[in-house]
């Protein structure tokens, strides 16, 4: 692999202000997911760098570790209301993985311009080389990108 983060973007006929609400409210991370892992979530809506909430995942949607159900901390790591929003998980494993996932948002003609990326640079050194990042394809980000549009679109 070449690099070690995923940028995805698309146009969304939503104003950022929108767009942001949702990404900030741990269901709407459940809400949106392309991948089938986010089962749900408990939390109040993060408000700034630090606020965390928790997301009860089942790794049975990607089938490919036998991890079965379990639960992950979503620390929120930047925070600039309707332009970024960006957050990195904590769980079971030890030490902390320390990938990335984020969006930023551009207001444009059609709404928002919508940017979303996968992080993995900064990976723990126990997690490096093992072939599991990325977690997720890129693929994933753009049908994920698809789920939001469709979603705040409405």
């Amino acid at each position: 692999m070449d690099t070690e983060r995923f940028e995805v973007q698309r146009q969304i006929a939503a104003a950022p202000a929108k767009i942001f609400a949702l990404l900030c409210d741990p269901n709407g991370h459940v809400a949106i997911d392309s991948s089938g892992m986010l089962q749900s979530a408990d939390g109040s809506p993060v408000r700034q760098v630090g606020d965390e909430f928790v997301v009860h995942m089942d790794r049975e949607s990607l089938n490919d570790y036998p991890m079965g159900k379990y639960d992950v901390t979503v620390t929120i790591t930047q925070f600039e209301q309707d332009k970024q929003i960006e957050w990195t998980i904590s769980g079971a494993l030890k030490p902390n993985i320390e990938h990335l996932y984020g969006y930023l948002l551009e207001p444009s003609d059609v709404g928002s311009l919508v940017t979303s990326y996968y992080d993995w640079s900064r990976i723990a050194e126990p997690y490096r080389g093992k072939g599991v990042f990325p977690v997720i394809p890129e693929a994933a980000l753009r049908a994920t990108l698809g789920i939001l549009a469709r979603t705040v679109e409405q």
